[in-house]
């Protein structure tokens, strides 16, 4: 396969990897929870890169959705490249604004977006799907830096965006008014949604007009169990006054693909006639509730130009007005000079079938992507959760203050939804310092328990941290596939000095799986019977982290 080269490729390629884990900080002023959670929407504020290794802990391969917009490189933006990498030329090019005459502005965009697009890749599921927004100034380096990294087999589509419907501003050469979405998944593409888009005959009619027969109202495939999506699980009522509900052909408890408050179920559970009615039999020798059979709800159809595929032409996605329009409505005034449509960021997010989705944006902006989760929620029952992450100073003044203003309500919105509130809530994130490991020797800096330990068991493990799994009483942090992990650390110097693992601790750890015991702690006072007995591997902080990753 090809690859690009751009200068400083060589340092860049594998920066990602020495970027330092960074504190979370959170900070609940800023905040809209009872409480404040990794586990939450979240706005993070802090340079993305550095941002982007925080979340791997917590994140790595559960991302289902990236969108993100990055600066476009026209030399009027005035971005600067920030990474501290170990190349003479390259700390030349700190702090130094990139603008339309700067030689080597290709290279330095290059060397900014391969490791924060590496990242990506690693917080991403294996079935996730990433869109970024880009116009003529960089899209062919975007696409073979894409294809590099993501695999030009996996790419999806370059969808030309109309941004500019009068053609933009170029007073010479052609007036483009477009931009392009570059989309590609990440090995899997079988949760990518078909949108509905072509031609379909409307051949049958009902009190309400013509239409035709859709897609039955359950959910089917992958997260089709109540379980999954438990607030679909509801009654509706059949046209013969039967309630049903949505259970699968094998008797198992189902959901509906749309929730109450998305506006076609508003209309079928006001009045059954709108949907489509038919009398099915479970699997054979399946009885649920002594019943062989049941009522099934098909929606229907009624405008002809639906069917399965999706135009790579973005045409009707909203435009860069649009988005204005949007931050004029929330703000009262543009507080912001590019924000992208929501209806645009919409569709996007829904190309991913999964309604319980992590999407990520790392170049949060205005907070765009924050707002469009919270529509598409709002509008089918979903429970997608966002992280932005924004390094400006606007990033609570503007991107958080969306975020607020969305969810509670704005008042002088056209929008019902929006003027109501989009409900739900974020934390708000700062980075803190780089964790040095080294610290624990010196006492100095040293990180909180929960942030070590996040930390401490995702490098040793290669598995996500659960924060919920954490019984600091007992030092426990945590179960991976071979280990049940403690953990012996407070930020305190006289702990560390006179904290070890002995004969009485290692008694006290009880017997919580059958896995292996995997501790970490300043010292030990227990010879390798012991630990053979107790089933226990020990790791001196902070020196044997990494041995047990490989």
């Amino acid at each position: 396969m090809p690859r690009i080269s751009f200068t400083g490729k060589t340092f860049v390629q594998n920066h990602h990897l020495n970027v330092k884990f960074h504190e979370l900080i959170p900070n609940s002023a800023n905040s809209l929870t009872d409480k404040v959670s990794l586990n939450d929407n979240l706005v993070i504020q802090g340079d993305n890169l550095k941002g982007l290794k925080a979340l791997l802990p917590t994140y790595a391969g559960k991302v289902k959705c990236v969108v993100i917009d990055p600066p476009y490189n026209t030399g009027s933006e005035k971005w600067v490249y920030n990474d501290n990498v170990n190349s003479p030329r390259m700390q030349e090019w700190l702090g130094q604004v990139v603008d339309k005459d700067d030689l080597s502005k290709h290279d330095k965009w290059l060397c900014m977006m391969m490791p924060r697009l590496k990242l990506l890749k690693e917080l991403m599921a294996k079935d996730g799907l990433i869109a970024m927004c880009i116009d003529d100034h960089e899209v062919q380096h975007a696409i073979m830096l894409m294809n590099e990294i993501f695999g030009s087999e996996n790419h999806i589509a370059t969808a030309p965006w109309l941004s500019e419907p009068s053609g933009g501003k170029e007073k010479t050469g052609l007036r483009t008014g477009h931009e392009y979405v570059l989309i590609y998944h990440n090995g899997d593409g079988s949760n990518i949604s078909r949108q509905e888009v072509s031609v379909g005959e409307l051949d049958s009619e009902d009190e309400f007009g013509k239409y035709r027969k859709g897609r039955e109202l359950r959910k089917w495939g992958g997260t089709s169990l109540r379980s999954d999506r438990p607030g679909q699980w509801f009654g509706i009522t059949a046209p013969n006054g039967t309630v049903v509900y949505p259970i699968k052909n094998d008797g198992e408890e189902g959901h509906w693909r749309w929730g109450k408050d998305n506006e076609e179920m508003k209309k079928i559970l006001a009045n059954p006639n709108h949907a489509e009615w038919e009398l099915r039999p479970y699997d054979s020798g399946v009885t649920y509730n002594g019943e062989s059979e049941r009522w099934v709800p098909y929606e229907k159809i009624r405008d002809k130009e639906k069917t399965l595929g999706w135009k790579t032409w973005l045409d009707d996605m909203g435009t860069n007005a649009s988005g204005t329009k949007s931050i004029k409505e929330i703000f009262g005034s543009k507080i912001f000079d590019t924000p992208k449509p929501v209806k645009l960021y919409k569709w996007l997010i829904g190309l991913h079938e999964d309604q319980d989705a992590i999407v990520l944006d790392s170049f949060a902006g205005s907070g765009t992507t924050a707002q469009a989760v919270l529509e598409l929620n709002k509008e089918d029952g979903g429970t997608r959760q966002f992280i932005v992450v924004e390094m400006e100073d606007y990033a609570n003044e503007v991107t958080a203050e969306r975020v607020r203003r969305v969810i509670k309500g704005v008042p002088k919105s056209k929008n019902p939804m929006l003027q109501e509130g989009l409900g739900g809530s974020f934390s708000y994130f700062t980075l803190g310092e780089p964790i040095e490991m080294e610290s624990i020797l010196f006492g100095k800096d040293l990180p909180s328990y929960e942030n070590l330990a996040r930390y401490v068991f995702y490098t040793a493990t290669g598995e996500e941290f659960d924060i919920r799994q954490v019984d600091e009483e007992r030092n426990y942090i945590g179960s991976s596939r071979e280990y049940d992990v403690f953990f012996f650390y407070k930020p305190e110097l006289d702990y560390l000095k006179s904290t070890s693992l002995n004969l009485e601790v290692a008694k006290s750890l009880g017997d919580y799986t059958s896995k292996k015991k995997l501790v970490f702690a300043p010292m030990k006072y227990l010879d390798d019977s012991y630990l053979h007995k107790y089933n226990i591997e020990f790791s001196q902080l902070p020196f044997e982290i990494y041995r047990l990753k490989d």
